[in-house]
């Protein structure tokens, strides 16, 4: 038996901590409890949302439609070989929990992206990365529901498109597949990846290197850059890092000293997004009841009582603004309703 509620709050299932409702709201812990679902929302005419972990999405009104919120758990072994080990994880599980229960074991690949809130079955959808490190670098399989068809359905690595901060789940399948597992290799002799931002620096304070000392940086770092949501109510990272053609970062190296960067493909070069937004004089700025971070730029936070709407104006206002500056336009990562 499943239970579709009514009316179901939303101020706890969102990172923003906005006061938002669900017209129907149901947790489907198996794959059939979502098709179970989907019918119902097909024999009501209900649009369908899913929410995972609430913490890369901003509502801007209730949602008038069901939501469904995958529950599926599990961790299992589906390959266990030499070099590597291939786990199929359900969607439902707490992403953070997925990278501890990895490193523990001594099994790499994960450890850059450890303390990324949110769950599993949102790692694909968003190819979530962090530290020169996506979630494509891993994954092997996704298997989803077809929304249209409630067929099961599954696709390589290569079938999801994955890009920066995109798959195909986001493009062309978007609204239309809802995951029910994701399928990572891992490696049981661990190539570290550290070069990235200051987790070298961070990981020196440390033990001698390794996927631990590497998992216990990153959590060290996104401590000190990134607010607790329990304590603020934010997204995270709220825009992505852009990618510029060399010859436009030449030109704002020439007006800026010591711009940060890291090198994209086909000559490219990426900015961080949060050094833009400062540039522009927005960290710590409040407007209303929301405004952008005293220490990260790249994180908008809800000072208490902040609509979804007041929060998306402020995004639109700092957009402009580096559009003005620098001619580059910021895209959003936080999804919006």
């Amino acid at each position: 038996m499943i239970e579709i509620k009514k009316d179901f709050p939303l101020k706890s299932r969102n990172t923003f901590g906005l006061d938002v409702n669900a017209r129907f709201f149901v947790e489907a812990s198996k794959a059939d409890k979502i098709s179970f679902s989907l019918n119902y929302a097909s024999y009501y005419n209900l649009p369908i949302m899913v929410l995972g972990g609430g913490s890369n999405i901003l509502f801007t009104k209730n949602y008038e439609g069901l939501i469904i919120h995958p529950l599926i758990q599990g961790i299992e072994i589906t390959d266990d070989a030499q070099q590597s080990i291939t786990v199929r994880v359900g969607a439902g599980i707490t992403w953070d929990s997925l990278v501890e229960w990895s490193v523990s074991r001594g099994y790499g690949g994960l450890e850059n992206l450890s303390f990324i809130p949110g769950d599993v079955g949102a790692s694909p959808i968003q190819n979530i990365g962090a530290y020169g490190v996506e979630a494509k670098d891993s994954i092997v399989k996704v298997e989803g529901l077809n929304i249209i068809t409630k067929k099961m359905i599954e696709f390589t690595n290569a079938e999801c498109l994955f890009d920066y901060r995109y798959s195909i789940f986001k493009g062309e399948l978007r609204h239309r597949v809802i995951i029910t597992h994701v399928h990572f290799k891992l490696s049981k002799s661990p190539t570290l990846t550290t070069h990235y931002g200051n987790l070298d620096e961070e990981i020196e304070k440390l033990e001698e290197k390794s996927i631990k000392t590497v998992r216990e940086a990153v959590i060290n770092i996104r401590r000190r850059k990134l607010p607790d949501p329990a304590e603020i109510g934010n997204a995270g990272s709220f825009f992505k890092n852009p990618v510029v053609k060399a010859s436009n970062f030449e030109s704002i190296q020439s007006k800026f000293d010591k711009v940060p960067s890291y090198p994209a493909a086909e000559n490219n070069v990426k900015i961080p997004a949060g050094w833009l937004i400062e540039q522009c004089g927005w960290k710590g700025k409040q407007i209303g009841n929301c405004g952008v971070h005293k220490d990260q730029a790249l994180v908008i936070v809800n000072l208490g009582n902040a609509t979804g709407k007041e929060i998306l104006d402020l995004a639109h206002q700092i957009q402009k603004s580096v559009v003005d500056q620098f001619g580059i336009e910021l895209e959003m990562e936080v999804n919006v309703v």
